[in-house]
């Protein structure tokens, strides 16, 4: 509006002050002109017309000015106050948040940068939401292992520490030390034991190894080798069929140790004339072990880390419990789905990995 005020006035003062001098000729006969000459006070005229025109070109220039003010500013003002109402509700982190601004200029620039803006921290807060949600489930599940190994240890010390006691007092059966001593010295293996496969557990979630292409049917030869020694020693019949090979990316270490510890299980609860049974299906690991089938509500707690089903209480029939939790955890942070499902023709138990 201040422009256009200053454009009239400059345009009105220009007017008044270039106005030429008026000339009037008079003719009075064909044959006899006559001049007339008269000085004219043209400055009063032209003073007089810009003043009678002023008020009324100011007058448009305000209403025009008015006018155009308010059609910018609501051009402009409209896209900042939707930019200004969606930020209010990302303040409150609101999801589906969105700047209308469908313009190329700056402020529409800006809007897009705020909406991608606002979109990258959402997904990084959701990333922290679940690493936090990952690693307290971790802490958890280290805190119940830790809970449960101090249980699983204490037996056996409780055991050990009662027995020296005994001998030291001269108890009854206790003054025979040469045969309480093999039942020290077996209590100390057994914990022993217990202490490395507790260890090693632990170590699992924290010791990475990069993957690598490996043929499994060769894999697989080398892992199956001393349970079929162990088979045969205890007259179990060991089928193992890898005519059907094929290559996967894997941690070979980690995998290793998974099936090994399948084998070691299929191995131990089989009994004397019954087969274990080891092919590929596909891309699927197939383990098969004739024994009694678990029933349904135990399988998902075989995972459980010192678990063992009640027909498997004792230690030397049983094992200490974290054999499959061992397998559950290293083939879960490979990826690697499993099933752990009962046979019914021959009854027994069939793991499966699908690779």
């Amino acid at each position: 509006m201040s422009i256009m005020l200053f454009v009239v006035v400059v345009t009105h003062g220009l007017i008044y002050l270039s106005a030429p001098r008026m000339h009037i000729e008079v003719t009075t006969s064909d044959t006899v002109p006559e001049t007339i000459s008269a000085n004219i006070d043209y400055v009063n005229i032209i003073a007089g017309a810009v003043r009678s025109v002023l008020p009324i070109t100011l007058t448009c220039s305000f209403l025009v000015s008015m006018v155009c003010a308010l059609l910018f500013t609501k051009t402009i003002t409209d896209p900042i106050k939707r930019v200004s109402d969606s930020t209010e509700q990302m303040m409150k982190l609101q999801r589906g948040v969105n700047c209308s601004v469908n313009t190329e200029d700056e402020i529409g620039v800006l809007a897009q940068n705020i909406i991608d803006l606002y979109s990258n921290l959402l997904s990084t807060i959701e990333h922290l939401e679940q690493e936090k949600d990952r690693v307290s489930e971790m802490e958890r599940a280290r805190v119940d292992f830790m809970r449960a190994a101090s249980h699983e240890l204490k037996t056996p010390v409780t055991a050990l520490n009662a027995t020296l006691e005994n001998m030291i007092l001269g108890v009854g059966k206790y003054q025979d030390y040469d045969a309480r001593l093999p039942e020290c010295k077996e209590i100390v293996e057994q914990l022993s034991a217990m202490i490395h496969d507790i260890l090693e557990t632990s170590k699992l979630n924290v010791i990475s190894e990069p993957a690598k292409a490996v043929d499994v049917s060769e894999l697989l030869a080398k892992l199956c080798e001393p349970y079929q020694m162990i088979a045969a020693a205890h007259h179990i019949s060991f089928s193992l069929d890898l005519s059907k090979t094929f290559s996967a990316v894997l941690p070979v270490g980690s995998f290793s140790k998974a099936v090994s510890n399948i084998l070691a299980n299929a191995v131990a609860y089989t009994q004397a004339g019954k087969a274990v049974s080891v092919y590929l299906d596909g891309r699927s690991l197939i383990i098969e072990n004739e024994c009694d089938p678990i029933p349904d509500n135990e399988i998902s707690r075989l995972f459980e880390p010192f678990y063992r089903p009640d027909y498997s209480r004792s230690r030397d029939n049983g094992g200490n419990g974290l054999g499959l939790h061992i397998v559950k955890t290293l083939l879960t942070s490979m990826n690697i789905s499993y099933s752990f499902l009962p046979m019914k023709s021959p009854p027994g138990m069939c793991f499966t990995i699908r690779l």
